[in-house]
């Protein structure tokens, strides 16, 4: 079944959603008027249940089908939170609040899942039961592992899982996915090397913190080269790095440094920490300093089920055509906190086309409305596939 007349109907109306939640950005847990809107919407559509503040902010629809005798559940999740970047697309719904704005679609994905609850509450043609979830804070502060931890899977009982994100680039409505890994995990890490300050003049008195420091920055970028299956993918970044140094004459007395690591395979992940940390302190004592490594792990690999993978597949030529559907797709690097929820349930992830458009993350970003149907009617179609009806 191709794209649904009734959503490509509804496309300005739900495009207004979007362009209202564009309008007005909240970020990461803070989104009392996006979460709310959410809700009563919802309740406007005579779904059966809107449960508000599972994960603190986040908002949950159940949608009973015509018949229930499956007895199983699939979840269907958007992200609701925007970005701390100041706009500059200059459109007429721009962000009306100074340095937030919907920088990577989630006004998007949101307007999108609510077509669909829209959709699947007025035709209720499956067997089982919808979950619709809307997710705080993505950008950063794992509003999908605080909405497990408040009991989500079990709580309304879903058996799979399945998301989507906007993708710039791909050709708008077109659709990409693969098996296992799909985006990479992100650990962060603070390394403080303390050396001995002095004179500039006189170093042979001190112990060179910058130098150590220097070196370790270097020495990093030994654990992709020379420490990784260069078949397997790692991104090893010092993002800062300061000294307390106050002038061009003076040997700092300590230097640190931030950055991240990137993986697409857990055992490349154990690794990559045991090395950094290996490599910071055997540097630094080599310089006659000492480092002290503090190493934070984020989100975690993004890994399809492949058979859940197949059914996104399925559904998603059944809307747009196999022609139009990437079904083995590159990985990419970025994270997604959608990997908590992929592991706690089987599930599948999948990017849909947004064209021609500035970067996620980018101040001049937009969403393409013209996606809107294309989306609404992939959740539908994989809703009704997941849980047929009898014939």
């Amino acid at each position: 079944m191709p794209v649904r007349n009734r959503l490509a109907e509804m496309q300005p109306e739900i495009a207004a959603w979007r362009q209202d939640f564009h309008r007005h950005p909240e970020l990461m847990y803070d989104l009392p008027r996006t979460a709310g809107k959410v809700a009563d919407l919802l309740r406007s559509f005579g779904v059966d249940e809107v449960t508000e503040g599972i994960g603190r902010t986040g908002v949950v629809a159940v949608i009973r089908g015509r018949a229930t005798g499956s007895g199983r559940t699939i979840g269907l999740r958007a992200d609701m939170d925007a970005l701390p970047i100041t706009e500059i697309t200059g459109l007429p719904y721009a962000s009306e609040t100074p340095g937030k704005m919907h920088a990577c679609g989630h006004d998007g994905h949101t307007a999108i899942l609510l077509g669909a609850a829209k959709y699947l509450a007025e035709t209720r043609n499956f067997d089982g039961t919808v979950v619709c979830i809307f997710q705080p804070a993505e950008e950063g502060e794992a509003g999908a592992l605080a909405m497990i931890r408040d009991g989500l899977m079990e709580r309304f009982a879903i058996d799979e899982v399945y998301g989507l994100h906007n993708a710039p680039g791909l050709p708008v409505g077109d659709f990409a996915i693969r098996p296992g890994p799909l985006q990479a995990s992100a650990d962060e890490f603070r390394i403080t090397v303390t050396g001995r300050g002095g004179h500039a003049a006189e170093p042979h008195r001190a112990v060179d913190t910058t130098l150590a420091a220097c070196q370790i920055v270097v020495s990093l970028q030994s654990i992709v080269a020379r420490n990784v299956d260069p078949l397997l993918s790692v991104v090893v970044t010092v993002g800062t790095f300061r000294t307390d140094s106050g002038a061009s004459n003076i040997i700092a007395n300590t230097a640190e440094m931030t950055g991240t690591v990137r993986c697409l395979d857990p055992a490349m992940r154990d690794l990559a920490e045991a090395r950094v940390k290996a490599v910071a302190t055997a540097t630094a004592e080599a310089f006659g300093a000492r480092a002290e490594v503090q190493y934070e792990r984020g989100y975690p690999v993004t890994v399809n089920a492949a058979a859940n993978t197949a059914f996104a597949i399925s559904a998603a030529e059944a809307v747009v055509g196999a022609a139009r559907v990437d079904a083995n797709t590159a990985p990419i690097m970025p994270a997604e906190d959608f990997s908590y929820m992929l592991e706690a349930r089987p599930g599948a992830y999948i990017f849909l086309g947004n064209g021609d458009s500035a970067q996620c993350h980018h101040p001049a970003y937009n969403f393409d409305d013209n996606a809107i149907p294309v989306g609404c009617s992939y959740f539908v179609t994989l809703a009704e596939q997941r849980l047929p009806l009898s014939a």
